[in-house]
């Protein structure tokens, strides 16, 4: 069966066909369409969740990186169609093997569109390169900060849980609670202590 061929229309296009709101992370302005709206937003949720970024910066590089995995699986979603496409048009070798004919239709497809093809493929390897960019930054930044606060762990651990940090001995990139360092320095004491070895009755 033949895809149906859709002519232009002069008529103007249904405002209700796309949802447009501010994104509350990003804070920009998203015109997308209804079906891909929620898929997008359980995209981006489920990295957030997953990469767990505290601070604004951290926030900021995992939405990145949302944004550029989104527009990876639109670009592969681009190439499975054109080749769909491709499938479907009027093919000039005919040998009524439906597998044969697929292959031959794929085959003048890429002849045919192999400068689009070619400008996808580096399309995504560009954003590839950025999200394997920001994913290092991102981590890089993640690993200094569970480092400082392992570090205020263990000084919190060593001088007691009713001892208040000044400001100056905070790292700058402080996002935890005292309450946060307390509980985990009272479990950072007590793993110590059942890491020494017994002691040797007299």
């Amino acid at each position: 069966m033949s895809p149906e061929v859709v002519t232009p229309s002069a008529e103007p296009r249904d405002k209700r066909a796309f949802n447009a709101y501010r994104h509350g992370l990003a804070g920009h302005v998203l015109v997308i369409k209804p079906h891909d709206d929620a898929a997008y937003r359980q995209h981006c949720q489920a990295l957030h969740q997953d990469l767990a970024p505290a601070g604004a910066m951290e926030a900021d590089l995992v939405q990145s990186i949302a944004d550029d995995r989104w527009r990876l699986k639109r670009a592969a979603a681009i190439d499975n169609n054109m080749f769909s496409e491709g499938i479907n048009e009027p093919s000039q070798v005919i040998t009524h093997h439906e597998q044969v004919d697929d292959a031959f239709a794929m085959s003048g497809l890429w002849g045919r569109s192999s400068k689009q093809l070619a400008l996808l493929t580096l399309y995504e390897n560009r954003i590839q390169r950025r999200v394997e960019k920001n994913m290092a930054l991102f981590l890089q930044l993640q690993q200094t900060r569970l480092n400082a606060l392992q570090k205020l762990v263990e000084e919190a651990a060593i001088l007691g849980e009713t001892y208040n940090f000044p400001p100056e001995a905070l790292p700058p990139q402080f996002v935890h609670s005292f309450s946060k360092i307390r509980r985990l320095a009272n479990h950072y004491r007590r793993l110590t202590e059942a890491q020494k070895p017994p002691r040797r009755a007299a």
